[in-house]
Protein backbone atom coordinates (compact mmCIF):
# COMPACT_ATOMS: atom_id res chain seq x y z
CA UNK A 1 0.00 0.00 0.00
CA UNK A 2 1.26 3.27 -1.00
CA UNK A 3 0.80 7.06 -0.28
CA UNK A 4 -1.98 9.02 -1.18
CA UNK A 5 -2.62 12.62 -0.85
CA UNK A 6 -6.60 13.74 -0.79
CA UNK A 7 -6.57 17.24 -1.91
CA UNK A 8 -9.42 19.10 -1.54
CA UNK A 9 -10.27 23.13 -2.84
CA UNK A 10 -13.09 24.67 -0.69
CA UNK A 11 -13.73 26.93 -3.89
CA UNK A 12 -13.15 30.67 -2.95
CA UNK A 13 -12.35 30.27 0.43
CA UNK A 14 -10.01 33.19 0.62
CA UNK A 15 -7.77 34.69 3.08
CA UNK A 16 -8.21 38.39 2.77
CA UNK A 17 -6.27 40.56 0.26
CA UNK A 18 -3.76 40.44 -1.98
CA UNK A 19 -1.04 43.39 -2.00
CA UNK A 20 -2.45 44.06 -5.94
CA UNK A 21 -6.00 43.76 -4.93
CA UNK A 22 -6.59 47.53 -5.37
CA UNK A 23 -5.77 46.77 -9.27
CA UNK A 24 -8.98 44.39 -9.02
CA UNK A 25 -11.05 46.66 -7.78
CA UNK A 26 -10.82 44.07 -4.10
CA UNK A 27 -9.79 46.46 -1.45
CA UNK A 28 -10.86 45.32 1.88
CA UNK A 29 -11.94 42.10 0.21
CA UNK A 30 -11.69 38.96 2.92
CA UNK A 31 -13.97 36.03 2.52
CA UNK A 32 -12.79 33.86 5.89
CA UNK A 33 -12.41 37.04 8.06
CA UNK A 34 -15.89 38.46 6.71
CA UNK A 35 -17.93 35.84 7.45
CA UNK A 36 -16.07 35.16 10.87
CA UNK A 37 -16.49 38.70 11.99
CA UNK A 38 -20.43 38.62 10.85
CA UNK A 39 -20.59 35.51 12.57
CA UNK A 40 -18.26 35.20 15.36
CA UNK A 41 -19.21 32.27 16.72
CA UNK A 42 -18.78 30.07 13.95
CA UNK A 43 -17.69 26.63 14.45
CA UNK A 44 -14.80 25.90 12.26
CA UNK A 45 -12.83 23.99 15.51
CA UNK A 46 -11.37 20.90 13.04
CA UNK A 47 -9.89 23.39 10.80
CA UNK A 48 -8.82 25.27 14.05
CA UNK A 49 -7.11 21.97 14.94
CA UNK A 50 -5.52 22.04 11.86
CA UNK A 51 -4.20 25.61 12.37
CA UNK A 52 -7.04 27.94 10.86
CA UNK A 53 -6.85 30.26 13.44
CA UNK A 54 -2.92 30.91 13.68
CA UNK A 55 -2.51 31.68 10.12
CA UNK A 56 0.24 34.40 9.92
CA UNK A 57 -0.82 37.89 8.46
CA UNK A 58 -4.87 37.35 8.70
CA UNK A 59 -7.80 39.00 9.84
CA UNK A 60 -9.12 35.86 12.01
CA UNK A 61 -5.96 34.94 13.42
CA UNK A 62 -6.48 34.21 16.97
CA UNK A 63 -10.21 34.58 16.73
CA UNK A 64 -10.89 30.69 18.30
CA UNK A 65 -8.99 31.16 21.48
CA UNK A 66 -9.77 27.56 22.56
CA UNK A 67 -7.35 26.09 19.74
CA UNK A 68 -4.62 29.13 19.70
CA UNK A 69 -1.80 27.05 21.17
CA UNK A 70 0.36 25.87 19.25
CA UNK A 71 0.59 22.59 20.98
CA UNK A 72 -3.13 22.00 20.23
CA UNK A 73 -2.50 22.30 16.96
CA UNK A 74 -2.26 19.12 15.08
CA UNK A 75 -1.88 20.63 11.21
CA UNK A 76 0.56 22.49 9.54
CA UNK A 77 -0.91 25.69 7.95
CA UNK A 78 -0.12 29.14 6.33
CA UNK A 79 -1.48 30.92 3.18
CA UNK A 80 -0.40 31.07 -0.23
CA UNK A 81 -0.17 34.37 -2.71
CA UNK A 82 -1.17 34.00 -6.05
CA UNK A 83 1.32 34.61 -8.88
CA UNK A 84 -1.10 34.69 -11.83
CA UNK A 85 -2.88 37.94 -13.18
CA UNK A 86 -6.58 36.56 -12.09
CA UNK A 87 -8.85 35.67 -9.64
CA UNK A 88 -10.93 33.14 -11.45
CA UNK A 89 -11.02 29.06 -11.48
CA UNK A 90 -8.97 28.31 -14.31
CA UNK A 91 -6.40 30.68 -13.05
CA UNK A 92 -6.22 29.40 -9.82
CA UNK A 93 -6.46 25.82 -10.14
CA UNK A 94 -3.98 25.86 -13.08
CA UNK A 95 -1.49 27.25 -10.86
CA UNK A 96 -2.05 24.66 -7.94
CA UNK A 97 -0.94 22.54 -11.17
CA UNK A 98 2.24 24.61 -12.08
CA UNK A 99 1.24 26.36 -14.23
CA UNK A 100 1.70 30.65 -14.79
CA UNK A 101 -1.07 32.09 -16.41
CA UNK A 102 0.76 35.59 -17.37
CA UNK A 103 -1.98 37.17 -19.42
CA UNK A 104 -5.01 36.90 -17.78
CA UNK A 105 -8.23 35.01 -19.94
CA UNK A 106 -10.62 37.70 -21.68
CA UNK A 107 -13.91 39.00 -20.19
CA UNK A 108 -16.56 41.03 -21.70
CA UNK A 109 -18.67 43.07 -19.07
CA UNK A 110 -20.63 44.44 -22.39
CA UNK A 111 -21.24 41.04 -23.40
CA UNK A 112 -19.75 39.20 -26.36
CA UNK A 113 -19.17 41.09 -29.63
CA UNK A 114 -21.66 40.39 -32.43
CA UNK A 115 -19.47 38.68 -34.58
CA UNK A 116 -18.95 35.60 -32.11
CA UNK A 117 -22.74 36.19 -31.15
CA UNK A 118 -23.29 35.86 -35.03
CA UNK A 119 -21.08 33.14 -35.78
CA UNK A 120 -22.92 31.45 -32.83
CA UNK A 121 -25.65 31.13 -34.20
CA UNK A 122 -24.79 30.55 -37.66
CA UNK A 123 -22.81 27.54 -36.95
CA UNK A 124 -25.65 26.22 -34.28
CA UNK A 125 -28.48 26.75 -36.15
CA UNK A 126 -30.32 27.83 -32.85
CA UNK A 127 -31.95 30.85 -34.87
CA UNK A 128 -31.44 33.68 -31.86
CA UNK A 129 -30.22 34.05 -28.50
CA UNK A 130 -31.23 36.08 -25.58
CA UNK A 131 -29.09 37.69 -22.83
CA UNK A 132 -25.41 38.38 -24.14
CA UNK A 133 -24.67 40.41 -20.34
CA UNK A 134 -23.01 40.10 -17.73
CA UNK A 135 -25.76 38.40 -15.56
CA UNK A 136 -26.12 35.94 -12.66
CA UNK A 137 -27.33 32.81 -13.66
CA UNK A 138 -30.37 32.13 -11.77
CA UNK A 139 -31.60 35.54 -12.37
CA UNK A 140 -31.24 35.68 -16.06
CA UNK A 141 -33.11 32.16 -16.59
CA UNK A 142 -36.05 33.89 -14.76
CA UNK A 143 -35.95 36.67 -16.80
CA UNK A 144 -35.94 34.92 -20.30
CA UNK A 145 -37.30 31.72 -19.38
CA UNK A 146 -41.06 32.40 -20.54
CA UNK A 147 -39.40 33.08 -23.77
CA UNK A 148 -36.86 30.74 -24.34
CA UNK A 149 -39.36 28.25 -23.53
CA UNK A 150 -41.66 29.61 -27.17
CA UNK A 151 -38.92 29.39 -29.04
CA UNK A 152 -36.01 27.46 -27.90
CA UNK A 153 -33.02 30.24 -28.38
CA UNK A 154 -30.51 29.60 -25.93
CA UNK A 155 -29.73 32.44 -22.94
CA UNK A 156 -26.05 33.67 -23.59
CA UNK A 157 -24.46 35.42 -20.43
CA UNK A 158 -21.29 36.01 -18.70
CA UNK A 159 -19.73 37.13 -15.34
CA UNK A 160 -16.97 38.90 -13.96
CA UNK A 161 -14.71 35.72 -14.86
CA UNK A 162 -13.81 34.54 -18.39
CA UNK A 163 -17.06 32.34 -19.04
CA UNK A 164 -19.79 31.67 -22.40
CA UNK A 165 -22.01 30.19 -20.35
CA UNK A 166 -25.18 28.88 -22.19
CA UNK A 167 -28.35 27.80 -20.58
CA UNK A 168 -31.15 26.13 -21.58
CA UNK A 169 -34.44 24.38 -20.74
CA UNK A 170 -33.72 20.74 -20.08
CA UNK A 171 -37.30 19.55 -21.87
CA UNK A 172 -37.11 22.46 -24.55
CA UNK A 173 -33.63 22.69 -25.98
CA UNK A 174 -32.30 18.56 -24.41
CA UNK A 175 -28.88 17.93 -22.81
CA UNK A 176 -27.29 16.55 -25.80
CA UNK A 177 -28.45 19.70 -27.90
CA UNK A 178 -27.03 22.03 -25.44
CA UNK A 179 -23.79 20.24 -24.72
CA UNK A 180 -23.30 20.09 -28.76
CA UNK A 181 -23.84 24.07 -28.63
CA UNK A 182 -21.17 24.38 -26.05
CA UNK A 183 -18.78 21.82 -28.05
CA UNK A 184 -19.16 24.60 -30.91
CA UNK A 185 -18.66 27.68 -28.69
CA UNK A 186 -15.30 25.90 -27.92
CA UNK A 187 -14.23 25.31 -30.98
CA UNK A 188 -15.55 29.32 -31.61
CA UNK A 189 -13.49 31.02 -28.78
CA UNK A 190 -9.89 30.68 -29.84
CA UNK A 191 -6.71 33.25 -30.14
CA UNK A 192 -7.93 36.60 -28.57
CA UNK A 193 -11.66 35.09 -27.59
CA UNK A 194 -9.89 32.08 -25.59
CA UNK A 195 -12.10 32.29 -23.17
CA UNK A 196 -11.48 30.09 -19.50
CA UNK A 197 -14.63 28.15 -19.84
CA UNK A 198 -17.71 26.95 -22.07
CA UNK A 199 -19.94 26.20 -19.48
CA UNK A 200 -23.78 24.50 -19.82
CA UNK A 201 -26.00 25.67 -17.43
CA UNK A 202 -29.09 23.64 -18.22
CA UNK A 203 -32.47 24.33 -16.29
CA UNK A 204 -36.21 22.92 -15.57
CA UNK A 205 -39.08 24.35 -15.43
CA UNK A 206 -41.01 24.64 -11.86
CA UNK A 207 -44.19 25.93 -10.18
CA UNK A 208 -42.37 28.92 -8.98
CA UNK A 209 -40.50 29.56 -12.41
CA UNK A 210 -37.07 28.26 -13.73
CA UNK A 211 -34.34 26.06 -11.61
CA UNK A 212 -31.01 25.01 -12.47
CA UNK A 213 -30.42 20.95 -12.45
CA UNK A 214 -26.84 19.61 -11.75
CA UNK A 215 -26.35 18.76 -15.12
CA UNK A 216 -23.68 21.23 -15.68
CA UNK A 217 -20.67 20.41 -18.10
CA UNK A 218 -17.48 22.97 -18.17
CA UNK A 219 -15.56 22.79 -21.60
CA UNK A 220 -12.17 24.51 -20.52
CA UNK A 221 -9.31 25.20 -22.72
CA UNK A 222 -6.70 22.36 -22.04
CA UNK A 223 -3.94 23.14 -19.47
CA UNK A 224 0.08 22.71 -20.65
CA UNK A 225 1.16 18.71 -20.22
CA UNK A 226 4.11 19.88 -18.36
CA UNK A 227 2.24 19.41 -15.08
CA UNK A 228 1.82 17.87 -11.81
CA UNK A 229 -1.42 15.71 -13.00
CA UNK A 230 0.50 14.84 -16.00
CA UNK A 231 3.44 13.71 -14.03
CA UNK A 232 1.51 11.24 -11.94
CA UNK A 233 -0.07 10.23 -14.67
CA UNK A 234 3.06 9.50 -16.15
CA UNK A 235 4.62 7.50 -13.50
CA UNK A 236 1.26 5.60 -13.20
CA UNK A 237 0.44 7.53 -10.30
CA UNK A 238 -3.83 7.19 -10.28
CA UNK A 239 -5.19 10.61 -10.30
CA UNK A 240 -9.31 11.30 -9.67
CA UNK A 241 -11.01 14.09 -9.79
CA UNK A 242 -14.13 14.92 -7.79
CA UNK A 243 -16.58 17.50 -8.60
CA UNK A 244 -15.62 19.76 -11.65
CA UNK A 245 -11.84 19.02 -11.74
CA UNK A 246 -11.77 17.19 -14.70
CA UNK A 247 -13.58 20.08 -16.75
CA UNK A 248 -11.24 22.78 -15.44
CA UNK A 249 -8.22 20.65 -16.77
CA UNK A 250 -10.22 19.35 -19.50
CA UNK A 251 -9.56 15.79 -18.05
CA UNK A 252 -5.68 16.19 -18.82
CA UNK A 253 -3.85 14.51 -16.20
CA UNK A 254 -7.15 13.15 -14.97
CA UNK A 255 -6.91 9.02 -14.89
CA UNK A 256 -10.85 9.52 -13.38
CA UNK A 257 -13.22 11.17 -11.63
CA UNK A 258 -16.88 12.24 -11.37
CA UNK A 259 -19.51 14.74 -11.28
CA UNK A 260 -21.28 16.07 -8.19
CA UNK A 261 -24.45 17.73 -7.77
CA UNK A 262 -22.48 19.81 -4.32
CA UNK A 263 -20.80 19.99 -1.51
CA UNK A 264 -22.34 17.51 0.42
CA UNK A 265 -22.46 14.93 -2.64
CA UNK A 266 -18.44 16.05 -3.37
CA UNK A 267 -17.86 15.00 -0.19
CA UNK A 268 -19.58 11.38 -0.02
CA UNK A 269 -17.64 10.63 -3.72
CA UNK A 270 -14.26 11.70 -1.58
CA UNK A 271 -14.75 8.76 0.69
CA UNK A 272 -16.15 6.44 -1.63
CA UNK A 273 -12.71 6.78 -3.60
CA UNK A 274 -10.58 6.74 -0.31
CA UNK A 275 -12.58 3.90 0.13
CA UNK A 276 -11.73 2.50 -3.10
CA UNK A 277 -8.35 3.98 -4.15
CA UNK A 278 -5.41 2.66 -1.66
CA UNK A 279 -2.59 4.94 -3.39
CA UNK A 280 -2.38 7.89 -5.72
CA UNK A 281 -4.19 11.75 -5.54
CA UNK A 282 -7.84 12.49 -4.90
CA UNK A 283 -8.57 15.98 -5.96
CA UNK A 284 -11.98 17.26 -5.24
CA UNK A 285 -13.71 20.80 -5.85
CA UNK A 286 -16.33 21.88 -3.36
CA UNK A 287 -18.51 24.23 -5.52
CA UNK A 288 -20.94 25.70 -3.52
CA UNK A 289 -18.91 28.18 -1.31
CA UNK A 290 -18.19 30.13 -4.64
CA UNK A 291 -21.42 29.09 -6.51
CA UNK A 292 -24.06 29.02 -4.23
CA UNK A 293 -23.00 31.48 -1.40
CA UNK A 294 -19.81 34.08 -2.87
CA UNK A 295 -21.59 34.42 -5.99
CA UNK A 296 -24.84 34.93 -4.72
CA UNK A 297 -23.63 36.81 -1.63
CA UNK A 298 -25.11 34.58 1.32
CA UNK A 299 -22.81 35.22 4.07
CA UNK A 300 -24.97 32.62 6.46
CA UNK A 301 -25.39 30.14 3.80
CA UNK A 302 -21.78 30.46 3.29
CA UNK A 303 -21.30 30.19 7.08
CA UNK A 304 -23.29 27.13 7.20
CA UNK A 305 -21.28 25.21 4.67
CA UNK A 306 -18.25 25.96 6.29
CA UNK A 307 -19.47 24.40 9.34
CA UNK A 308 -21.10 21.65 7.43
CA UNK A 309 -17.55 20.61 6.08
CA UNK A 310 -15.93 21.15 9.55
CA UNK A 311 -17.50 18.49 10.93
CA UNK A 312 -17.01 16.41 7.70
CA UNK A 313 -13.46 16.89 8.17
CA UNK A 314 -13.52 16.02 12.03
CA UNK A 315 -16.09 12.81 11.83
CA UNK A 316 -15.82 11.39 8.66
CA UNK A 317 -12.66 12.76 6.96
CA UNK A 318 -9.77 12.32 9.31
CA UNK A 319 -10.70 9.19 10.99
CA UNK A 320 -10.76 8.05 7.49
CA UNK A 321 -7.14 8.50 6.91
CA UNK A 322 -4.49 6.03 6.88
CA UNK A 323 -0.92 6.39 8.41
CA UNK A 324 0.48 7.57 4.91
CA UNK A 325 -2.50 9.65 3.86
CA UNK A 326 -2.09 13.47 3.61
CA UNK A 327 -4.81 15.61 3.35
CA UNK A 328 -4.38 19.05 1.86
CA UNK A 329 -7.21 21.87 2.33
CA UNK A 330 -7.01 24.79 0.19
CA UNK A 331 -8.85 27.64 -1.30
CA UNK A 332 -8.51 28.94 -5.39
CA UNK A 333 -9.36 32.92 -4.88
CA UNK A 334 -11.91 34.40 -2.48
CA UNK A 335 -15.55 35.49 -3.45
CA UNK A 336 -16.05 37.50 -0.54
CA UNK A 337 -20.00 37.39 0.57
CA UNK A 338 -20.06 40.73 2.15
CA UNK A 339 -18.27 42.20 -0.99
CA UNK A 340 -19.39 44.61 -3.18
CA UNK A 341 -21.21 43.40 -6.56
CA UNK A 342 -20.91 39.67 -6.62
CA UNK A 343 -17.41 38.65 -8.33
CA UNK A 344 -14.84 36.81 -7.71
CA UNK A 345 -12.10 38.99 -5.21
CA UNK A 346 -8.45 38.68 -5.39
CA UNK A 347 -7.41 37.30 -1.97
CA UNK A 348 -4.63 34.79 -0.46
CA UNK A 349 -5.64 31.31 0.34
CA UNK A 350 -5.75 29.49 3.46
CA UNK A 351 -3.60 26.36 3.21
CA UNK A 352 -4.45 23.32 5.78
CA UNK A 353 -2.17 20.06 5.73
CA UNK A 354 -3.03 17.37 7.85
CA UNK A 355 -1.21 13.80 8.36
CA UNK A 356 -0.36 11.27 11.38
CA UNK A 357 3.46 11.23 10.14
CA UNK A 358 3.71 14.96 9.68
CA UNK A 359 4.95 17.48 12.30
CA UNK A 360 2.44 19.02 13.87
CA UNK A 361 1.57 23.09 14.41
CA UNK A 362 4.21 23.55 11.43
CA UNK A 363 3.82 27.18 10.53
CA UNK A 364 4.55 27.49 6.73
CA UNK A 365 3.79 31.52 7.03
CA UNK A 366 3.07 32.86 3.47
CA UNK A 367 4.05 30.38 0.98
CA UNK A 368 5.26 31.77 -2.60
CA UNK A 369 2.73 30.34 -4.65
CA UNK A 370 -0.27 28.46 -5.12
CA UNK A 371 2.10 26.07 -7.18
CA UNK A 372 3.81 25.09 -3.83
CA UNK A 373 1.49 23.14 -2.91
CA UNK A 374 1.65 20.78 -6.44
CA UNK A 375 4.66 20.36 -6.41
CA UNK A 376 4.84 19.45 -2.71
CA UNK A 377 2.21 16.56 -3.89
CA UNK A 378 4.28 15.74 -6.16
CA UNK A 379 7.35 15.42 -4.02
CA UNK A 380 5.40 13.26 -1.45
CA UNK A 381 3.81 10.52 -4.07
CA UNK A 382 6.59 10.32 -6.56
CA UNK A 383 9.49 11.06 -3.65
CA UNK A 384 11.30 13.53 -6.30
CA UNK A 385 9.71 16.44 -8.17
CA UNK A 386 9.98 16.73 -12.08
CA UNK A 387 11.99 19.25 -13.40
CA UNK A 388 10.79 20.88 -16.90
CA UNK A 389 10.63 24.24 -18.52
CA UNK A 390 7.13 24.91 -17.93
CA UNK A 391 5.67 24.54 -14.90
CA UNK A 392 6.48 26.50 -11.73
CA UNK A 393 6.48 26.21 -8.18
CA UNK A 394 8.74 24.74 -5.42
CA UNK A 395 8.36 21.67 -2.63
CA UNK A 396 7.80 22.84 1.16
CA UNK A 397 7.85 18.67 1.82
CA UNK A 398 10.66 19.04 3.84
CA UNK A 399 9.05 21.69 5.85
CA UNK A 400 6.22 19.18 7.35
CA UNK A 401 7.59 15.58 7.17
Amino acid sequence: MGRRVIWIVLDSAGAGEMPDADNYGDKGADTFGHILKTYPDSEFDNMARLGLFDIDETSFKGMNHGCKKTDRIIGCYGKAREISNGKDTTTGHWEMIGLYTKIPFPTYPNGFPKEIIDEFIEKTGCGGVYGNKVASGTVIIQEYGDAHMETGYPIVYTSADSVFQIAASEEKVGLDNLYAMCETARKILQGKNNVGRVIARPFTATENGYERTTNRHDYALPPNKDNVLVHLQKKNIKTCGVGKIGDIFDNVGISEGIHTNGNTDGMNKTLEYMERIDEGLIFTNLVDFDSKYGHRRDVLGYKNALEEFDTWLGERLMPAMKDEDIAIINADHGCDPTFKGTDHTREYIPVLIYGKKLKKGTNLGVINSFADIGKTVEEYLLGNVIEDTASIGESFLDKII
